[in-house]
């Protein structure tokens, strides 16, 4: 492989490793560290083993030593489009093996022949395979496509705006920037909320270390279903007789048994029992009636 005098001021080659045990790669240098080596020799060498990769069947040995020297040469490119997403909540460390993912599919893909530079075809593809990781994987609800890519544009346009403004931008400001309605940029704001969720376990801020958001959320109380039942009653037992009234008073809040009410009345056990009976359905009647 040809090499230009800046190139060879820069790197250092070896005969061993890789390219010794493969005789058709005789030719090219060996890169002890890849990581290590300039953008501009970077870009030149890489210009030479993406033709050399084209000429080689993929799955041989020489191929797959190309390729990961392909790959660690253009780390730079994944970490530039990373830094793109330093805001998200995700770990830099996993949007930078996305993009190392993106890298290859780009490695893959090249054509030499279109007469391209790499880095401009391949920072497209690694930044769309970012992108489409935050798209299809980050998101605690589901979130139609355009809101989840609206959010991306969101974010950018914030950013900008109060390095611009020193303050928060309003949603009008916001939907100028964007090229949008105001509409969108609100139901964006309220997307961006399903992009994360939070254990039902999370203790709340300044709160006590017993208190977590479950202790927050709403249950069904059961006790107000009995206030809704009491107010219905209410006027229903008003519009008993007065006898059925009093046994009912005696049974439910004077917790008499049946044969106390009768001892009171001067009835028998049965008769208490009867009535209250009657009323009880006749109340149970007027409070559920049938559809």
């Amino acid at each position: 492989m040809a090499v230009s005098s800046e190139t060879s001021l820069t790197l250092t080659y070896s005969a061993g490793a890789g390219a010794a045990r493969l005789p058709e790669l005789a030719d090219l240098p060996v890169i002890e560290n890849p990581s290590a080596v300039a953008p501009q020799d970077a870009r030149e060498l890489a210009r030479a083993l993406l033709v050399r990769l084209a000429d080689l069947e993929e799955g041989t040995p020489a191929y797959s030593y190309v390729r990961g020297t392909l790959i660690e040469l253009n780390l730079s490119l994944v970490r530039y489009a990373a830094g793109r997403f330093r805001n998200a909540k995700e770990p830099m460390d996993d949007i930078v093996q996305v993009g190392t993912v993106g890298l290859i599919k780009a490695i893959d893909r090249f054509d030499p022949d279109r007469g391209l530079e790499f880095s401009t075809f391949a920072l497209p593809t690694i930044i769309g395979e970012i992108k489409r990781h935050f798209r299809d994987t980050t998101w605690a609800a589901h979130v139609p496509r355009r809101m989840q890519e609206l959010r991306l544009t969101l974010v950018k346009a914030q950013e900008e705006l109060e390095q611009r403004l020193d303050r928060a931008p309003t949603v009008a400001e916001l939907a100028e920037r964007m090229e949008v309605s105001e509409e969108e940029v609100v139901e964006s704001m309220t997307a961006t909320n399903a992009h994360t969720a939070g254990s039902l376990e999370m203790r709340l801020a300044d709160d006590s270390p017993d208190s977590t958001l479950m202790r927050r959320l709403g249950y069904e109380d059961s006790r107000i279903t009995r206030v809704e039942d009491l107010e219905s009653l209410k006027p229903l037992i008003a519009a008993l007789p007065e006898r059925d009234r009093l046994v009912l008073s005696l049974r439910f809040v004077g917790e008499l048994t049946q044969a106390q009410i009768g001892e009171r009345l001067g009835v028998s056990q049965m008769h208490v029992s009867r009535m209250l009976s009657r009323t009880l359905a006749k109340l149970r009647a007027e409070l559920t009636p049938e559809d």
